[in-house]
């Protein structure tokens, strides 16, 4: 299958990334799986992925969040670019 999309990264999520990496070495594999969905299907149309459009988020703050495991990335689509702009660990007892 060919790509669609054009994944890249901010300095923001470089640097988010490296130090949740330090923590948690099965995030690189996540990464990985995480620009291969959005390559092809950032807009989630087959609702095949644990995609959200979030309400009220401005352009360039991450309207799209995507879960991967514990893991959570908010990113912008931009023409056939989308932009990683943040990501997160869910915590075990955020919803206790």
């Amino acid at each position: 299958m060919t790509s669609q999309f054009t994944v890249e990264t901010t300095s923001l999520f470089d640097r988010l990334f490296r130090k949740l990496a330090k923590a948690h070495p099965e995030l690189p594999e996540h990464l990985v799986k995480v620009n291969n969905i959005l390559q092809s299907n950032p807009y989630n149309r087959d609702s095949s992925h644990q995609i959200k459009k979030l309400v009220n988020v401005p352009p360039g703050a991450g309207q799209y969040r995507i879960r991967v495991a514990r893991f959570r990335f908010r990113y912008d689509i931009a023409g056939s670019t989308v932009t990683l702009i943040r990501c997160s660990l869910r915590r075990e007892n955020t919803y206790r």
